[in-house]
């Protein structure tokens, strides 16, 4: 009943950016509205052409299944449907699908009265797949360039590209993201703890209040950045993680073509003129 009467409080009419009281209802506890519409016709039709795909080519192992883009032959050219079309269509649904959700956050944020954070937030992970099969690509001059749609031929692409640049780790892009990544599991592991630790006290025992939370992380590393803090701190850290990732990926090819370690000689040299990099860390071949 709670959550019944939360909805008749926030089922208001507007805050519609396209299509007016046309779109503007809800389907059980979902809102709908026009970007919701197209949101289901870009996904139901790149769902379908995964399974035409499939079909194409008889393989229905879920694992085994994989939507290539075009040869290098094609360039940034359209291909035919079946050698490399349906990957060029499908990327349009799944933007088209992508996009649409933002906008509908939008509008739901908009009804509301809240600000835009979650859409600003999934718009840096639309902009992280586009830089993957738009951008990229665009860069190298040929749709070859992005990752298939598969679960086996992805992890493949993932893998045969971090062999192409040798030692991809050194990329320094991939270093600061993975920072991120980490310190953000760091953050929120820390935060999400002290708050199961206080709101479950043992038995008898009253349960604990925010200001137990801030003197726990004041005593322990002598300052607490706050409730409103952390959720703050956690979305920069997740989408600077984003962020780089992108940076990371877009650099390796268009701008750097050689193995990673070969980047950092020159910083190695100015620290020490005239020498190599120890074996260690030595890339293939050196």
């Amino acid at each position: 009943m709670a959550l019944l009467s939360f909805e008749k409080k926030y089922r208001v009419r507007g805050g519609t950016l396209l299509g007016g009281d046309l779109f503007d209802y809800w389907m059980g506890p979902f809102y709908v509205g026009f970007f919701g519409v197209t949101t289901a016709m870009f996904s139901s039709l790149g769902i379908a052409l995964i399974f035409y795909g499939a079909a194409l080519q008889g393989v229905w192992n879920p694992f085994l299944i994989t939507i290539n883009p075009p040869g290098v032959e094609y360039g940034l050219s359209l291909a035919p449907l079946k050698a490399g079309g349906l990957w060029q269509v499908i990327t349009v649904c799944s933007l088209g699908a992508f996009i649409s959700w933002a906008l509908r956050e939008v509008e739901i944020c908009r009804k509301l009265g809240m600000g835009y954070h979650v859409p600003v937030a999934f718009g840096v992970a639309i902009f992280a797949y586009f830089a993957l099969v738009v951008i990229r690509p665009v860069l190298l001059g040929a749709w070859a360039h992005a990752f298939p749609y598969g679960i086996f031929s992805h992890l493949d692409w993932v893998s045969t590209t971090g062999y192409e640049f040798g030692n991809f780790h050194y990329n320094p892009a991939h270093m600061i993201a993975i920072t991120f990544f980490f310190t953000t599991t760091l953050a929120l592991a820390l935060h999400g703890s002290v708050i199961l630790s206080a709101s479950n006290p043992g038995h008898g025992e009253e349960m604990k209040t925010s200001s137990h939370e801030d003197t726990f992380f004041r005593d322990l590393i002598g300052y607490s950045i706050g409730p409103l803090g952390i959720h703050r701190l956690g979305l920069f850290l997740a989408l600077s993680a984003a962020f780089f990732s992108v940076v990371c990926i877009v650099i390796a090819g268009p701008y750097w073509s050689q193995g990673w370690d070969q980047w950092w000689l020159p910083l190695w040299q100015l620290v020490d003129p005239g020498g190599a990099i120890p074996a260690p860390y030595a890339g293939p071949g050196m």
